[in-house]
């Protein structure tokens, strides 16, 4: 199934987005993790922003949860203040557990590091952090 382009507008710009759910193993739990992907102005000719989101605050069986234009708005802001240039032609802006993490707020999410479908669920500092 091919994920649907959406958009949200903040400060009187317009940017579109896309979100595809899959699961990661964590720990021998499933946890559901969130593709996040936004354009500027410029579309997909833009500097993409890329997130990777895991359901917060912890482990369960994957959902059919989609994040709502609310998350995305918080997500979108995140990457904006975190040096995201919209409106530069080409390239990718990764938002990642690592080096913006401590910036990040949206309930019900939680910043990770970069994972992919069938990586190795390895918990990132983040998760470590927070389960002691």
């Amino acid at each position: 199934m091919r994920a649907r382009l959406r958009q949200v507008h903040i400060d009187g710009h317009t940017y579109t987005w896309r979100a595809v759910l899959h699961r990661v193993p964590v720990n021998g739990f499933h946890q559901r993790a969130v593709y996040v992907r936004a354009w500027g102005a410029g579309g997909k000719n833009s500097q993409r922003l890329e997130a990777d989101l895991l359901s917060a605050p912890g482990p369960y069986v994957v959902d059919n949860g989609y994040p709502t234009p609310a998350d995305v708005r918080a997500v979108i802001i995140c990457g904006l203040k975190s040096g995201w240039q919209p409106e530069q032609r080409g390239g990718t802006f990764v938002l990642s557990d690592r080096e913006h993490g401590a910036n990040f707020a949206v309930p019900g999410f939680q910043l990770t590091n970069p994972v992919r479908p069938g990586a190795s669920g390895h918990p990132t500092t983040h998760e470590a952090q927070q389960r002691g």
